[in-house]
């Protein structure tokens, strides 16, 4: 199922809801009016994250409940509602790099700003052996690498994506993320997957040359990638029942209706359960903490050396997960 937490359109107060077809469902408010006890669970998505997955049963049946017997009030158009980000605060933020062919192109294109030459040998050598003029390092294929974000940065879809003032290269990112569902230490590989509460479109934002000149330091980057709506989330968190199979989603990201990306989950080299395993090595995950898979192939301007600006409107597309819309604006 979609889930999502949206603000109707007569009130201020965030609410969770279930998407079905054009419309959502309040769970809240369609649990008390089926005189149901009130579950916490459906306070916030925090909570319902929390609960899952055993709410999820008591969910279908209240959904099958409200479309047979209603009431119509506990229903709102999905056109006529704001949807913000499916968890407005994760717990935490780990953005990695599992796609190799990103990192690749990326420094293809860095490369090609230092030392011209390089550049031009990189589309010689491509057209000749299909391989890349430079690679991740072997150190890239031993450890699944990632750098942490701010919670306190995440929006949702259609908010608008404010340009940071202190840079000229704002960049998209095309990613998708999983939201943990409950507490878990050194989890092994073959459970991982029972710790995804669910899966949405992820835009990481990136101030490119602040991003190139703080990596320089050797710690990550800070602000580069933190600033105002740097963290893009949405449109729902899509349950893992609704998922056949996470590693073959086409994954598409437009710009002013132009296609200029396009790839595919399956070219991830670290997998789901890699990620998860990884860091739940003698430390905690906790419900609600966010990982996103990193970019996939060309899923951003750098690799293309081609460049968003202020008025662009950016549109993420992820096969099962819908359609992430924001709008870029500088103030």
């Amino acid at each position: 199922m979609k889930l999502v937490t949206f603000i109707p359109e007569s009130s201020s107060t965030q609410r969770v809801g279930v998407v079905v077809d054009d419309r959502i469902i309040d769970l809240k408010a369609a649990s008390e009016a089926q005189d149901d006890v009130p579950e916490n669970a459906y306070n916030d998505m925090l909570s319902l994250i929390c609960c899952m997955p055993r709410v999820l049963d008591q969910i279908r049946i209240l959904i099958d409940r409200v479309l047979s017997s209603g009431p119509e009030s506990v229903i709102c158009q999905i056109s006529k509602v704001q949807l913000l980000a499916p968890l407005p605060r994760p717990t935490s933020i780990r953005d990695f790099m599992a796609f190799p062919d990103h990192q690749a192109n990326a420094m293809h294109t860095v490369a090609g700003w230092m030392f011209p030459p390089i550049k031009w040998l990189n589309g010689a050598w491509r057209s000749i052996t299909g391989k890349g003029f430079l690679s991740p390092p072997k150190l890239w294929y031993e450890i699944p690498s990632y750098y942490k974000g701010n919670p306190l940065t995440v929006v949702g879809p259609e908010a608008d994506i404010r340009w940071p003032s202190y840079e000229d290269k704002l960049d998209f990112e095309l990613e998708f993320g999983i939201y943990i569902s409950q507490e878990g230490r050194d989890i092994p590989k073959g459970r991982a997957r029972e710790y995804i509460a669910g899966y949405t479109i992820f835009n990481d934002l990136s101030a490119r040359k602040v991003q190139m000149k703080e990596m320089r330091l050797r710690l990550g980057p800070t602000k580069g990638k933190d600033f105002d709506t740097s963290n893009v989330m949405g449109p729902y968190l899509v349950t893992p029942d609704e998922i056949a199979d996470p590693y073959k989603m086409g994954m598409t990201a437009r710009v002013n209706g132009e296609e200029w990306s396009r790839g595919n989950s399956c070219q991830m080299y670290y997998t789901l359960e890699d990620i998860i395993t990884y860091v739940s090595r003698d430390e905690t995950l906790y419900p609600g903490e966010f990982f996103g898979s990193g970019t996939v192939p060309t899923g951003c301007g750098l690799e293309l050396d081609r460049w968003i600006k202020p008025g662009d409107v950016i549109e993420l597309e992820i096969e099962g997960l819908g359609v992430l819309r924001n709008r870029i604006v500088k103030v």
